[in-house]
């Protein structure tokens, strides 16, 4: 009989995952938070972002489609409405344009895409076919990377603050907002996460979904550095 580990023991897998592999640990991200990027290079990391931000409802409009029950998927509902935005509300896309005009990029030129590059549209084109064609409990698993990101992004509105003050404060607003968001989709999906995820194989697909986010995330960065000539 195959061993099933935990839900502690599968909690403490999954947070090593991010404690190996979360992208607060590139290169580039590195020399974001410590002020050494110029301005061309904060700019192409936002360009860049903004075509994962995009990407996010997209992702869970199809998460939500393969979830199994009215209760999940009401639930769930709430993340795409969150970032596509509602009546009197934009949402978190529309927070992130708020930061690339922060940094002195034009919305035309954001939208139009001409600043993603090839590797950032394959890593991120590759994370919406995977929630497209994967179990609902891998695609769900694979968002714990919001496990991760709470302080990861406090520690970035600090090192933006701090070491970059041509960056238009109004635009940090995305961070503010996504924070308490994260944590509470974050506590969600674990929660799904323990409670479906019973046996062995289940419990390592998991896993191996949020390894595979992780090198979404980071593959994202790469891209961006190529694109800049920020070289690891």
């Amino acid at each position: 009989m195959i061993a099933t580990d935990t839900s502690a023991d599968l909690v403490s897998r999954l947070r090593a995952v991010g404690d190996e592999r979360y992208h607060d640990k590139h290169p580039f991200h590195r020399r974001l938070v410590g002020g050494a990027l110029t301005p061309d290079q904060v700019r192409a990391w936002v360009a860049n972002r903004y075509y994962y931000q995009k990407a996010i409802p997209i992702k869970d409009a199809f998460i939500l489609a393969n979830l199994p029950s009215r209760e999940y998927r009401r639930a769930w509902l709430k993340r795409i409405t969150d970032h596509d935005g509602t009546q009197g509300n934009e949402g978190g896309t529309h927070s992130w344009l708020a930061l690339c005009r922060a940094v002195g990029l034009d919305d035309a030129d954001v939208l139009s895409e001409r600043g993603v590059a090839p590797g950032t549209r394959f890593a991120v084109d590759a994370y919406i076919d995977f929630a497209r064609r994967k179990p609902w409990l891998e695609s769900v698993a694979s968002s714990l990377t919001e496990l991760f990101g709470p302080p990861v992004m406090a520690a970035r509105v600090a090192a933006i603050v701090a070491q970059y003050p041509w960056i238009d404060r109004a635009g940090l607003r995305y961070f503010e907002t996504r924070i308490p968001l994260a944590q509470e989709d974050a506590a969600q999906a674990l929660g799904w996460v323990q409670a479906e995820a019973l046996d062995a194989p289940a419990q390592d697909r998991c896993v191996a979904a949020l390894r595979f986010k992780c090198d979404v995330l980071w593959s994202i960065f790469d891209a961006t550095a190529l694109s800049c000539g920020v070289f690891a």
